[in-house]
Parts: C-alpha cells; structure tokens; sequence
C-alpha cells in the first residue's frame, strides 16, 4: 500500500516542484540570443539586429525593466519590436520608460493582440488544439492605450510598420525597406500593396486577409532597389510568411509563439499557439513559397501574460541577429 501512494505522491512533488521552478526561476533568467546570417552583398559591413518580442509588461517588474534597458549597451545598428508590449492596463509608461535607451537608436515595430486589447483569464486547454487559431474578436475587449505607446515610438524615430511599407536610413549602412503586417492572430493583417504597384487605373492594391485595422497611411515609401528587405509581423502564421517570402522578402522576424512557453527538454513545444509547425517555434529557420526562400526568426519572447506568469525549458529571451556580407 505504501508503495502505491508514494507513486502519485513523488508525482505530484516533481510537479509542484516543476511549476515552482517555472514562475519563480526560470520565468526571470533572462538571456540573449546570438544569430549570423550570411545575407549582405559581399563588400557589406556587419550589420546587428537586436529583436525584443512579447515583453508583456506588468507594473513592478524591475528586474525585466533593468534587462531590457541594459540592452541598449549592445549599441544595434537596428531595434525590432515584434508586439504584445503588455499585459496590464497600466504598463503603458513602464514599456516607454524601459525602452527609452532603446529609443535612441533606429528602430522599427509592429503591435500585437495583447498590445491593443486588455489580457483576459483563458483556459490553457485551448492552446492544445492545431490548426490555424487565428480569429477576429468575437467580442468587445477592453483596449489599452496603445496609441500613447505608438506616439512614444515614433516620436522616438521608430517606423510604425502596420500593414505598410516603409524605408529607413541606417548610419553608416544606408537604406533599409521594410514590410509589415498587424497581428494576423486576430485577423488585423492585410499584406501591402508592392511599391508602385498600381493597376490600369492607376490605383494601388494589397492582398487583404480581412479583419480590422488601425487607420494610419498606407501609402508605401519612396524605394531603394537595392536596399535590403525585412519583413516584421507579430504572429508567424503561414499566410503571413507565404505573402512574404512569395514577395521575395529575405528575413523575416516574428514573435508571438513564446517558443512553446510550456516545453518539454528534448522534445520541444508542445504548441505554437499559431499555424506555424512547432519545430520552428522560436530561432532561426528558413521559410520558401512561391519558389524563394526566406530567413526566418522566430523570437521566444522575454515575457509571458500576467495570468500565466511561467516558463519551462524556455528563458525568456531577446535576440541578436548579425548579418554578415556572402561569400564573393
């Protein structure tokens, strides 16, 4: 009989040790990625991305505030900020706070859901389920106030890269393009028009996936031809990345999965809480539609929602990309 109890009872200790380990530890052991990609013409300097993804900031939390802002340190040629900024109503002044070092050099940003709509209580079987998850809000949530957060980041110089296209002059490494999308988790992206792409009447046209957007201008910037592609979204959903790299974009930089949050040592994520496959929930991998190939970075992010404030075999995490000339 004794021997039957300790079974389930050892189980329920590694457990309660496990989830323990997992909001109190390893949910704060902050870390940097470090990825070189071969993808600038072979005469090209070094070029360093530094991409913060889903810092889902709650009020208090000084020791991510303290990582994030020593980052600057890093003196990137680039900021990414790939979404999900929050998760909590009242966060908005600590992410501009904590980002202001950051600020000071160029950068650019997309939002996610948890950016534009208050966090909410979910049942975590839901994440279980595969396939595309994406939908459009089936009610009205709470919103937060992004738009005093989208003022402080392009007041700052970063470009707002919502469903649009855009260029970027980068000291000492010339003109960047870019091309970004909203959270296609719910249903906000809608794929920009090429530059100058305009029908017989003269009229521009995207592809459009549906759903709502924010209103801003989407009218697509003055182009390098020359100037290297990167492509920005929150959530990697398959439609996302096939409109990108059928576009001919060579990098693309994505967040939202948290690599799994929940993994499994030697296995991986259980899921991706997206389309996307769980072998490619978080680092670098390659993604190819319409006969090209794309660089594709899938961030871990560096948080997690206030109401699931764990993580297993998954730290928290910002990454730096460093692109490097090809070969001749």
């Amino acid at each position: 009989m004794r021997r039957s109890i300790s079974i389930p009872l050892g189980i329920m200790a590694a457990g309660t040790a496990g989830l323990a380990y997992a909001a109190g530890v390893e949910v704060n052991l902050y870390r940097l990625r470090r990825f070189s990609i071969p993808l600038l013409a072979p005469q090209a300097q070094p070029f360093r991305i530094l991409q913060l993804s889903d810092i889902h900031m709650v009020p208090g939390q000084r020791r991510k505030k303290a990582w994030l802002s020593s980052l600057a340190e890093l003196r990137p040629d680039l900021v990414v900020n790939t979404g999900d900024n929050l998760s909590h109503p009242d966060a908005v002044p600590e992410v501009i706070s904590t980002l202001e070092p950051l600020m000071q050099l160029p950068g650019v940003f997309v939002f996610g859901s948890n950016d534009y709509f208050q966090a909410s209580r979910l049942n975590p079987a839901k994440y279980l389920r595969p396939g595309d998850r994406s939908h459009a809000p089936r009610r009205k949530r709470a919103e937060n106030d992004w738009p005093a957060m989208q003022a402080a980041f392009t007041k700052a110089g970063w470009l707002d890269l919502t469903n649009t296209r855009a260029t970027l002059d980068v000291p000492g490494h010339g003109t960047l393009k870019f091309v970004g999308v909203d959270d296609a988790h719910v249903r906000r992206d809608r794929y920009p028009a090429p530059a100058q792409s305009e029908d017989e009447n003269g009229e521009s046209h995207g592809h459009a996936y549906g759903g709502d957007e924010r209103p801003r201008d989407d009218s697509p910037a003055t182009e390098a031809s020359d100037a290297l592609t990167i492509g920005v979204t929150h959530a990697p959903y398959l439609r996302v990345l096939d409109a990108m790299a059928a576009d001919g974009v060579p990098l693309i930089l994505a967040g939202h999965t948290h690599g799994g949050q929940l993994c499994v040592p030697f296995y991986g994520a259980l899921v991706t809480n997206c389309d996307l496959d769980r072998a490619r929930a978080k680092g670098l991998h390659t993604h190819t539609a319409g006969g090209h190939t794309a660089h594709l970075h899938v961030s871990a992010g560096c948080g997690a929602s206030r109401y699931a404030p764990v993580r297993f075999a998954c730290p928290p995490e910002a990454s730096l990309i460093t692109l490097l000339p090809r070969a001749s």
